[in-house]
């Protein structure tokens, strides 16, 4: 093509060229009309532009019938030339897109008068359509079909609202809060059959039904013309002054962009003195559209939240109810909870690779708690219908973004989650065989929510040796179950109760370990700690538990003192799965 070529310093003056009225060089002429630019004109070289509406909306002026012609350079202004008329213009978008040639619907299909790409019967008033696609195209043909009074069903498995043109994301939410169109963010039909003359769509997910209707239409994957069929000068590409609307190709060093950033890319290069606005992330604009959210929540989560106690802003107990099931268990073991990244969260961190994880479940194991008390003032048996958890929120940081309890934060009664469909761990009361063992337990913050199940139930079944339970917390407000366990005492004369908050100014700072060097344990239990008469459970910091590593055959102990080191001294042994004995231990990292 020629380069640089000079053409009369004629034309009307425009700040920005938009070459097609679809759903990005509408959403680019709007952002830049609301960003500043006084002069916007869409070239629409069709009778009509994706979004009719809209161009009233935002007072947008566009030339129907338009073809472009050239786009070349004059001094430091764009002269495009259209059939119809020519322009100076500052920048050009050439949002122009045509079906790619490589692209065919996703499954075997025969196209007939009913079952077609790209194009919408004549007569759609009170027809039901099917639009299957995620993409703008696909969203373009969705709005025309129900301005024209169609029944719309947009079957979008794979849809991405984030990546949506903002002109896209914009009407198709309208649409949905308007109830003029069903979309279906998470299904795509595998078959197209036929009863009679219309067309079925089978659907293989459980949530969607099949379907009849009056015509099916596929949108296609769409990419931009060649540049040279365009018309657009060497210089006119030089100038950084003419973009394209697309993802980038290799081997084409273009300025291109996606369509809802593309209008950011451009004003930065053509438009110096528009304050520029970032856009919306692609989580927030995910965000908006409730129904896509709702499908997600509907497709992944099985249980329900019945209780949430905050115990202050960042320390939780919660109970889960699943939707089928039992919730049968071992005092000790625990279960997984589990929500998506999806979900908002309490802190105004954002997840490493958001993007790719967005539709994703996150999942984490919990030892299961326990209430103790029925309402009645009886020691509750393990719940088979519900569970309980007692969950601190793990505060974020530049090193690491905690994922889960963030957003377990957010929830309230009657929200649902994911619960794992089995309960586990070995960390149980098995080996505690006889009535007068003497039981310790140690724990960190939350580590004592399986303490709190099996004390119960030691408790529930007339033990009679001594019960310690320990904890190490912060503060106070940090002891979740402390009332529970203080009236615990006052019924069972075995049973003692030690929380030792380490930033209490009243408080002299120690840990679980000086209970073990200081004889505290001994004066609790009323006698020495006797390897062949107790047992002692561990769970939480693994730096308060002290698990040894071995190297070589031989056991190498962490360099801060732990619980279990201190117990081995006295002659304890760990439990292993294939060597029992009496210091059990599960880790919270």
């Amino acid at each position: 093509m020629p380069g640089g070529t000079r053409m009369a310093d004629e034309g009307t003056d425009y700040d920005l060229i938009v070459i097609g009225g679809n759903a990005g060089g509408l959403s680019v002429a709007i952002s830049s009309l609301r960003s500043g630019l006084a002069r916007v004109r869409v070239v629409e070289p069709g009778s009509a532009v994706a979004f009719p509406e809209l161009v009233p909306e935002n007072k947008i002026e566009v030339g129907y019938g338009e073809q472009l012609v050239s786009i070349d350079t004059n001094d430091d202004h764009l002269v495009v030339v259209t059939s119809q008329r020519t322009y100076r213009a500052r920048g050009c978008l050439i949002a122009q897109r045509h079906r790619d040639p490589a692209w065919s619907p996703p499954l075997d299909v025969t196209l007939t008068d009913h079952v077609s790409v790209d194009v919408l019967p004549d007569w759609l008033n009170d027809r039901d359509i099917l639009v299957v696609g995620y993409t703008n195209k696909a969203a373009e043909l969705v709005a025309e079909a129900a301005a024209a009074g169609a029944g719309v069903v947009m079957a979008a498995g794979g849809m991405d609202p984030g990546q949506l043109a903002p002109a896209a994301d914009a009407v198709l939410r309208r649409l949905e809060r308007e109830r003029r169109v069903t979309v279906l963010f998470r299904a795509v039909p595998d078959e197209i059959g036929a009863d009679g003359e219309f067309p079925i769509a089978f659907f293989s997910d459980r949530r969607t039904p099949d379907l009849e209707f009056d015509h099916i239409v596929f949108a296609s994957e769409r990419i931009r013309p060649a540049v040279g069929e365009l018309g657009v000068s060497d210089s006119a590409i030089a100038s950084n002054k003419v973009w394209f609307l697309g993802k980038p190709e290799e081997g084409h060093d273009l300025p291109t962009g996606h369509a809802w950033e593309i209008g950011n890319l451009l004003a930065e290069a053509c438009f110096p003195e528009l304050e520029v606005v970032a856009p919306p992330s692609v989580v927030q604009r995910r965000a908006r559209h409730e129904s896509v959210i709702n499908e997600l929540r509907e497709e992944s989560y099985n249980a329900t939240i019945t209780a949430f106690e905050q115990r202050h802003s960042d320390l939780w107990i919660l109970r889960v109810r699943p939707d089928h099931g039992d919730t049968s268990h071992i005092p000790g073991q625990y279960a997984s909870l589990g929500l998506g990244y999806w979900e908002d969260r309490v802190d105004s961190f954002v997840d490493p690779e958001i993007d790719e994880k967005w539709s994703k479940l996150i999942r984490r194991s919990y030892s299961i708690s326990h209430p103790m008390f029925e309402p009645s003032g009886y020691l509750a048996p393990p719940d088979t219908e519900e569970l309980e958890f007692y969950i601190v929120l793990v505060q974020s940081d530049e090193n690491h973004i905690a994922a889960l309890t963030p957003r377990l934060g957010k929830l309230q009664v009657g929200d649902r989650i994911y619960l794992g469909p089995k309960v586990a761990g070995r960390y149980t009361l098995s080996s505690v065989q006889s009535p007068d063992t003497a039981v310790m337990f140690f724990a960190t913050g939350t580590g004592e929510a399986p303490h709190n199940s099996m004390a119960t139930e030691l408790l529930r079944k007339g033990h009679t040796g001594p019960i310690v339970s320990t904890v190490t917390v912060r503060n106070w407000q940090d002891l979740g179950y402390l009332d529970l366990h203080r009236h615990l005492e006052e019924r069972f004369p075995n049973y003692h109760y030690l929380p030792m908050p380490t930033r209490e100014p009243d408080v002299p700072k120690r840990y679980l370990q000086d209970l073990i060097r200081d004889g505290d344990l001994e004066r609790v239990l009323g006698g020495s700690l006797d390897p062949e008469t107790t047992h002692a459970f561990l769970c939480g910091n693994p730096a308060m538990i002290g698990l040894p590593e071995e190297e070589d055959g031989t056991e190498v102990w962490p360099e801060t003192t732990g619980v279990i080191e201190l117990l081995v001294e006295r002659g304890f042994t760990i439990d292993r799965r294939n060597q029992p004995g009496n210091i059990h231990f599960e880790e919270y990292w």
